[in-house]
């Protein structure tokens, strides 16, 4: 199982093209497995969770209501005063069946430094609704950003200090942080076709940080996931652990994800921030579970990787992939040629990829049709229909990329260019 699990992660790295991914499976007595693929730091690597952020506030909002500061059905109003929505309930804020936008108005949150509470309610007036309280699921981010603020104020204490209060020392989670520690994973992004990697910001997200501000590690996601699993009684009272898996819609109940896997079923989150990816996910019924982390904006479905940890990898006995390699630069020789081409109408994804230019059918879902690397200075096909045959890439005098040529097939930016002519 350990190498099935370990293919799962080496895979994820190379067609996501991570830069690291780290997963761990987990049962009520702590981590039964943990791996990683890429530049992978193990266990202790710390990486910005992003919304599971949420299942934290989610947690805090139902002890305050355990301890008497409020009730589920209290409206937003009634803790926060005049702010916009003010008339959705706690519990339909905490179940994403407020009718509240995705996000807040102004700048994107996720990659801006985020300000005050009453900069949040200045911009977000309640104009933008998208459905009336209880119509439907629709996830707000914004929702979490106001629930931050009430159960700060009902205990008087900055949201920020109460998780750490609260949560996280009880639970002995000392590598999670409201930033990142010295050391912690660098967030990337990777540019869709000539793999060359961006960082991506590190922002204090402000009064926006209850909905995916903190950071945490492997180690760490396994003490929280015990918890959603029912491990800790001391800190969460079982029945209100429950009351938190109940469905309010088909897949989340109050703050949590809710899914099932061959084994049972899922309670848990995904998480994504700028650079970052990250899954917790677990079977409150036989405590196993398992977490992801990823620095890496897209290119992988984190949820997916770890209820595939829990179960196994089916494809074990595969060959590995090679791991993907970021590009530092292009060569002059395949400058200005990664993107999107036509073959007549036929949409190609062309990237450059581990020191190779790699054709994708975008009509077959990205299957790589031809692969090419250099061979005395010339791209000569080393896979696929092309094998063995140079890829002519056609200039103009400015030095710009016109059309690309292989054995009578001719490739173009727009289909049919008439500045190249009839295409074969």
């Amino acid at each position: 199982m350990s190498d099935q699990r370990q293919r799962l992660l080496d895979v994820a790295q190379a067609e996501g093209r991570l830069t690291s991914v780290v997963g761990t499976v987990f049962d009520r007595y702590g981590a039964v497995w943990a791996g990683g693929a890429g530049r992978a730091p193990g266990l202790d690597g710390q990486y910005r969770i992003g919304s599971i952020t949420k299942t934290m506030t989610a947690v805090l909002v139902v002890q305050a209501r355990d301890e008497g500061l409020l009730d589920l059905d209290d409206r937003l109003a009634d803790h926060l005063g005049d702010v916009g929505y003010g008339e959705v309930t706690l519990r339909d804020a905490l179940a994403h069946t407020s009718g509240m936008q995705s996000e807040p108005r102004g700048p994107w949150w996720e990659r801006n430094r985020g300000g005050d509470f009453a900069a949040l309610v200045a911009a977000n007036d309640g104009s933008g609704r998208v459905a009336a309280p209880g119509d439907w699921f629709h996830y707000s981010n914004l929702g979490y950003g106001l629930l931050g603020e009430v159960v700060a104020r009902r205990w008087g204490v900055p949201w920020r200090e109460l998780v750490a209060q609260r949560l996280l020392r009880p639970l002995g989670m000392r590598a999670t942080s409201y930033l990142p520690r010295p050391g912690a994973q660098p967030g990337w992004s990777v540019d869709h076709f000539t793999g060359i990697r961006v960082h991506e910001p590190l922002t204090d997200t402000g009064a926006m940080a209850p909905a995916g501000q903190l950071w945490s590690t492997l180690a760490d996601l396994v003490t929280w996931g015990q918890l959603l699993g029912g491990a800790r009684p001391d800190v969460l009272a079982p029945a209100s652990l429950a009351e938190m898996q109940r469905p309010v819609s088909p897949d989340y109940g109050l703050g949590l994800m809710l899914g099932v896997h061959p084994g049972g079923r899922l309670v848990g989150h995904n998480g994504s921030m700028p650079g970052f990816l990250a899954a917790l996910h677990v079977d409150p019924d036989s405590g196993i579970g398992a977490a992801v982390l990823a620095n890496a904006t897209t290119g992988t479905d984190p949820r997916a990787l770890a209820v595939s940890l829990i179960e196994g990898d089916p494809d074990a006995d595969d060959d590995r992939p090679e791991p993907w390699r970021p590009t530092i630069a292009l060569p002059r020789e395949a400058e200005g040629v990664p993107g999107l081409w036509f073959w007549g109408n036929s949409a190609q994804d062309v990237r450059w990829h581990n020191d190779g230019l790699e054709l994708r059918s975008m009509a077959r879902g990205g299957v790589v049709t031809d692969r090419f690397e250099l061979r005395d200075g010339a791209l000569v096909g080393v896979g696929g229909y092309h094998r063995g045959e140079r890829l002519e890439v056609v200039r103009r005098p400015d030095g710009s990329v016109r059309n690309l040529e292989c054995a009578t097939f001719v490739y173009t930016r727009t289909p049919y260019d008439p500045e190249v002519g009839p295409v074969g």
